[in-house]
């Protein structure tokens, strides 16, 4: 990448191609060549989300400007790369126009960062700051390889990437006050947000290339950009009631995104990153980190995440807010969400993201093959004590039928639902069972927060079977006798994987659970026997898994295991 950190030239971002054969490229290789490109190789999959939105989409959207209509979408999908004029246009962005913005140590205007950026008590950090796994400040992960005693040098490759990462990741509260910062006292600043992405739970279309990817993630705006919106490596140009300010980079403010271009590049943080020359070559081991803009709201038009809507917010309630995913539920278990297409008409409920209903609409117009292989990728950080320090990342992959997303076809979008909402009843059963057991041997049912449930080795044991059943609902085209098909191989599948559970469970029952216990409950008294448990979670996984029981034989909802 040379002394200056030249991103767009500079061999920094691991590039898989169709081949599955990595390569590091520059910004602009990459962008160019982008119909060649499966995906990005980063080190953290959280980076992917923070590369896309932070570099490569206000790039593509800026220099090319975004699709007005959905037949400009189609026509730039159908080429399956960019044209000549516009890989000249990408050239002349990125070589010529902005191409003394993209340097990692540009003495003027390093890219991402404020020149000269010191804090009040004009010390610097260790670079483990810029990375959650390891431990620094408040943030101690547990099974950190480092402390903050350790030095980690960061090549400059790694260094553009956690700088990103950081931008829309990083941790909340307490940051270094920074000099000119009205905010910071006593040398800090308070009350700082996570990053933009921090608050959301993120969800990224993907396609079979790099190229494809990226007009997946792009909006469709029938007024294009607006004209004051501008991306971060070009706040100079933006006019004074946009809040344009000096080369160095907006005030520190509270504010709105000021337009999409904006929303991608969000400066949530004042980063400077500092070069030292080592024996291994130029490395990043210290750095800055102060607090940035803080976004007043999570605008309606963020493309990547879903929303929990409410018909009828309170006073100073938000009608819709930003979904976010739930460790240890896989992202089919979110299904519900992803394919809440309306939205709710009473009370709180899930709407999809933009770009899901986007290309729904794009399926419905036939801009879009009904087979083609769309994937899900979703990805989410949760935060502990205050924000402060991060305490799992989520990441997930999720084949979807493309079918599944348009509004006026329900047959497929239901019959997923149902599917997903099996496994959850299912689940739910199979806990019920437990708690009954536990009491029939004299014991207490499993409080909510603690231990592990026989419904999370359920859902994990049929986790392959559903991602194989959406894979290959994504071909069904409009087949209804092999949807039923798929539907009942699924129950069957559901069901052994049940019952294994359950004689699990029946197994480690000490004698004394046939003859059981009564015990008051709800100033009521109930009997708890296992025989009775048995029955009860029988009856209910034959009402749920009503073509399972059919082709097992069970015309009677008492009927033994068959």
């Amino acid at each position: 990448m040379g002394t200056t950190g030249d991103l767009v030239q500079g061999a920094w971002l691991s590039a898989v191609d169709v081949d599955s054969e990595a390569e590091d490229v520059g910004l602009l290789q990459l962008l160019t060549s982008s119909h060649a490109v499966r995906r990005l190789d980063v080190p953290v999959a959280t980076m992917l989300p923070a590369v896309l939105r932070q570099l490569l989409l206000p790039v593509v959207l800026d220099a090319l400007g975004a699709p007005r209509s959905r037949r400009e979408w189609g026509k730039r999908f159908e080429r399956g790369r960019f044209s000549p004029e516009e890989a000249d246009r990408l050239t002349d962005y990125l070589t010529g126009r902005y191409g003394s913005r993209f340097r990692l140590f540009d003495r003027e205007r390093p890219f991402g960062q404020v020149a000269g950026l010191t804090a009040l008590s004009g010390e610097t950090k260790p670079s483990t700051l810029l990375v959650p796994s390891i431990a620094s400040g408040n943030n101690v992960p547990l099974f950190s390889a480092l402390s903050e005693a350790d030095h980690l040098d960061l090549t400059s490759a790694q260094a553009a990437l956690w700088l990103l990462h950081a931008q829309c990741w990083d941790t909340a509260a307490i940051k270094t006050g920074a000099v000119g910062d009205a905010q910071a006292r006593a040398g800090k600043t308070v009350g700082n947000p996570t990053g933009p992405l921090g608050q959301l739970g993120v969800i990224v279309p993907i396609g079979r290339t790099l190229y494809e990817t990226l007009l997946l993630n792009t909006p469709i705006l029938p007024d294009g950009l607006d004209k004051a919106d501008r991306p971060q490596w070009a706040w100079d140009e933006r006019p004074a009631s946009s809040g344009g300010k000096s080369p160095a980079g907006p005030e520190w403010s509270t504010r709105p995104a000021g337009g999409l271009l904006d929303l991608l590049t969000f400066q949530s943080r004042r980063i400077r990153l500092i070069r030292e020359e080592t024996g291994q070559g130029a490395r990043v081991r210290q750095v800055i980190v102060c607090s940035g803009d803080r976004l007043a709201q999570t605008p309606e038009t963020e493309p990547h995440t879903a929303w929990n809507h409410t018909a009828k917010p309170k006073p100073g309630q938000l009608a819709r807010r930003p979904r976010r995913h739930v460790s240890g539920r896989a992202a089919w278990q979110g299904l519900g969400a992803l394919l809440a297409l309306a939205l709710p008409e009473a009370g709180d409920g899930p709407y999809t993201s933009v770009l899901l209903r986007q290309i729904g609409a794009l399926r419905a117009d036939e801009v879009l093959a009904a087979d083609f292989p769309l994937g899900v990728e979703t990805f989410a950080l949760e935060y502990g004590n205050q924000s402060a320090v991060v305490e799992n990342a989520i990441a997930d992959t999720l084949p979807l039928p493309v079918v599944s997303l348009v509004a006026a076809d329900e047959w497929l979008r239901a019959a997923l639902l149902e599917c997903a909402e099996q496994a959850d009843r299912t689940g739910r059963a199979l806990d019920g069972l437990y708690a009954d057991l536990r009491r029939a041997a004299g014991g207490e049912a499993l409080p909510r927060d603690k231990g592990e449930r026989p419904s999370t080795r359920l859902l994990h044991s049929v986790d392959a079977v559903m991602r194989r059943l959406l894979s290959g609902l994504r071909t069904i085209g409009d087949d209804y006798d092999l949807l039923e098909t798929a539907q009942r191989a699924w129950e069957l599948t559901l069901f052994e994987a049940a019952v294994r559970e359950a004689d699990t469970l029946l197994a480690a029952v000490p004698a004394r659970a046939v003859v059981g216990r009564t015990e008051k409950v709800n100033g009521k008294e109930v009997v708890f026997r296992s025989g009775k448990a048995t029955g009860v979670f029988r009856k209910r996984l034959n009402e749920i898994l009503p073509l399972a029981a059919e082709a097992r034989g069970v015309k009677d909802e008492d009927a033994a295991w068959v």
